[in-house]
């Protein structure tokens, strides 16, 4: 498997991705789009196509703001864009747990970094933005199997560091389902299903760096472990992506803790 980060312009707010994109992948791939290769668009990039953001709170007032105050207004952006929330005390670096999207994540995915003294949103409609950019893909490139991943970075339990993650996918199937299959002693595999999205948005987010880069395209190719597909996810395929709390494995963990709804959940 290759994984190569695309280098793009600066991103403006409200910026056309689908020119950007385009000509990102004919600067790289001159002979065209690989058939068999999966485009990796960072959330971000989407958040500013689609004006996600939103103006600090000393931006807003155009002075200086006291720490808490500027505080206490993340705090309710994150209330405002999450399912469930911990309360910011809960932690000692005053972080809110959050799930949204069906994923376990801190402050709802919201970030400052890159944003220019604004506060970054997830995209909306993320398996929808997926699609769309699949059909510009085929569309644009000609090419019939191709694949779209939406990542973000996000941190793990009991570890340093980030790593990437999927939010939302197209064109392949996002799992990979080993159940019922023989391990090398011949035991039959009882619950193993591979999260292809997963492991690619990981890859992907590994190249395309979390700094001053500029690289939020990454393209996979190479893999012999995709199986791709030629339409969207259906429902009911999307609904057997997420875990009920109760029915998860960390499930004593998620439902020990007083969740608050957000306001995504009212």
């Amino acid at each position: 498997m290759k994984v190569i980060a695309l280098k793009t312009p600066m991103i403006e707010i409200g910026q056309e991705l689908r020119p950007i994109i385009n000509q990102s992948i004919k600067e790289n791939f001159p002979e065209g789009l690989p058939e068999r290769s999966v485009l990796v668009v960072t959330s971000k990039i989407i958040a500013y196509e689609q004006k996600r953001l939103v103006p600090s709170l000393a931006a807003q007032k155009g002075r200086e703001v006291s720490r808490d105050e500027e505080r206490a207004f993340k705090h309710e952006l994150v209330a405002q864009e999450a399912d469930y929330y911990l309360d910011p005390h809960s932690s000692k670096y005053d972080l809110m747990l959050t799930i949204a999207e069906a994923t376990l994540m801190v402050n709802a995915g919201i970030d400052e970094s890159n944003a220019n003294d604004n506060y970054v949103l997830w995209p909306k409609n993320l398996y929808a933005e997926a699609e769309k950019i699949w059909r510009n893909l085929r569309e644009d490139f000609a090419v019939k199997e191709v694949g779209v991943i939406i990542p973000d970075s996000r941190s793990i339990p009991l570890r340093w560091g980030v790593v990437g993650t999927s939010l939302a996918s197209c064109g392949f199937h996002p799992l990979n389902n080993r159940v019922g299959d023989k391990d090398l002693f011949g035991r039959e595999i009882k619950m193993v299903q591979v999260n292809v999205a997963e492991a690619l948005a990981t890859a992907a987010v590994f190249e395309m760096g979390e700094v001053e880069e500029r690289t939020p395209l990454a393209l996979i190719t190479d893999s012999k472990m995709i199986e791709f597909m030629d339409r969207p996810l259906n429902d009911q395929e999307l609904a057997d992506l997420r875990i009920e709390a109760e029915d998860d494995m960390y499930g004593p963990l998620l439902s020990s803790v007083n969740w608050q709804k957000g306001k995504r959940n009212e």
